[in-house]
């Protein structure tokens, strides 16, 4: 088996090649490909390999990027330390979803998944239905929020941003008006329909319906103006720039 490797982090790499040697004592690692620009590089010039293994967040992007500059035939084992990004993965031509650390176990089942599916390619797309399936998942339709001894229930619909300042969350309605919440963006990230929400920076999970405008805001970052009133630029970072684009162009 002819496997290749897109993975930034050296010790990962190498971990996961001793793992792979352990289980397929004769498969051949063509190559470690550290980033978004040298695994589109790679995949436009060389024949496709047996079989992927793709980390999702590269130094320069996230691994998604790769299929939209160049075409991949090969299957992908995807690895990664984050579960928010599993539905989109088996978008793609997706075998499994590893998260780090890999358990050895864990990656010979995978394997042994990739071995029979692709033998049985009608019973491998059955099968990424049903994953798909089972992942998706309802989002939150309001938010229950506590203001002193008082309660409202706000419509995630009118619901402008949350952010993050001074390690406290807070969401902020279409009216303006802000509350603190006892999520984390990460936890909210997932709550929310990514379709309608999207994180651009460290600090801001975004509502689509509150950008007003996009302006360039240097040559790698854009900065949104919302709606209601912001105190702070509201800046799209460097490494979200092409996903945020794709997002608003669905």
């Amino acid at each position: 088996m002819k496997v290749v490797i897109v993975e930034d982090e050296h010790l990962a790499a190498e971990k996961l090649i001793q793992q792979l040697k352990a289980i397929e004592p004769e498969l051949s690692v063509l190559a470690v490909l550290e980033s978004v620009e040298e695994s589109v590089n790679w995949f436009s010039n060389k024949p496709a390999p047996d079989l992927v293994f793709m980390d999702i967040q590269l130094d320069d992007g996230l691994s998604f990027e790769i299929f939209d500059e160049c075409e991949i035939t090969a299957p992908v084992i995807f690895t990664t330390a984050f579960d928010e990004y599993a539905i989109k993965a088996f978008k793609v031509n997706s075998v499994d979803y590893l998260l780090k650390p890999i358990a050895l176990e864990a990656l010979r089942q995978s394997l042994e998944k990739y071995s029979l599916v692709y033998g049985q390619q009608q019973l491998f797309e059955e099968k990424v239905a049903k994953v798909i399936e089972q992942l998706s998942k309802s989002y939150k339709s309001r938010f229950f929020i506590k203001i002193g001894n008082r309660f409202q229930s706000i419509q995630t619909k009118n619901i402008c941003c949350f952010f993050v300042q001074e390690r406290n969350t807070f969401l902020k309605t279409t009216e303006g008006k802000t509350y603190d919440l006892d999520y984390s963006l990460e936890q909210l990230q997932k709550m929310v329909n990514p379709d309608q929400f999207f994180r651009i920076n460290r600090n801001f999970l975004l509502n689509i319906n509150c950008i007003n405008e996009i302006v360039a805001f240097s040559s790698t970052r854009l900065k949104l103006k919302l709606t209601t009133a912001f105190d702070t630029e509201v800046i799209v970072s460097r490494d979200k720039v092409s996903e945020f684009k794709r997002w608003m162009d669905k």
